[in-house]
């Protein structure tokens, strides 16, 4: 008579359960370690955020010159040539700006009358000054009909308002940490002599005046 070893229906569904569903303690070991890695690495960057809060960059306009704006055919169609410098200051002690987009344009009125032009890509370390400069040269550019007539007004007045727009993206950086992109405004505004005994361009404006900006 043969030897019966087959074990009990117990010991079969236990042997079972352990070898259909196998998990090494190895990879829950490597598991526990990157969740806890990730979550220290995510907890120093909010850390380091809140530590430095990054003021917004400040943005100054310190010159305007106004080359040519007139009207052309008796369709308004406009040709504009303004050349601006703008100062921006990184307000931080200990954070760095990537400048990574920005654009400026002028408008007259609540109407473009430039172009988009684009300032090359720049990085400015913490507590700098740079000064940026941009042509906006714009050539049969369509105006509302009353162009003329607002700059007649302005001209009676003896002062012409022009406003520039600027939009863009930027990156914090700290030390090697450098963070994702940020949208920006900057709007600043021009006010130049117009009048009897300046009718027309060249017009000048080289007082300093503050810029918004909003993020």
């Amino acid at each position: 008579m043969s030897v019966i070893t087959e074990k009990s229906p117990k010991d079969c569904a236990s042997k079972k359960a352990t070898t259909t569903f196998p998990i090494p303690k190895l990879n829950k070991k490597l598991y526990l370690y990157l969740s806890t890695l990730l979550l220290s690495l995510l907890s120093l960057l909010l850390l380091i955020y809140l530590t430095l809060h990054p003021s917004k960059p400040h943005f100054s306009l310190q010159q305007a010159d106004v080359d040519q704006l007139n009207l052309s055919g008796p369709s308004s169609l406009l040709n504009s040539s303004i050349q601006i410098t703008l100062q921006s200051d990184n307000p931080n002690t200990k954070l760095g700006i990537y400048y990574d987009e920005f654009i400026l344009y002028a408008s007259y009125k609540g109407q473009r009358i430039t172009p988009e032009a684009a300032i090359s890509p720049f990085y400015q370390d913490h507590g700098e000054t740079n000064l940026l400069s941009a042509s906006l040269v714009g050539f049969q550019l369509p105006v509302a009909p009353s162009f003329a007539y607002e700059v007649q007004r302005d001209q009676g007045a003896g002062r012409l308002v022009l406003s520039f727009k600027g939009m863009g993206r930027l990156r914090w950086r700290v030390g090697s940490w450098v963070s994702g992109r940020y949208r920006f405004i900057v709007s600043c505004v021009a006010v130049m002599p117009l009048g009897p005994a300046v009718p027309s361009p060249p017009l000048r404006s080289r007082s300093s005046s503050e810029c918004s900006t909003v993020m």
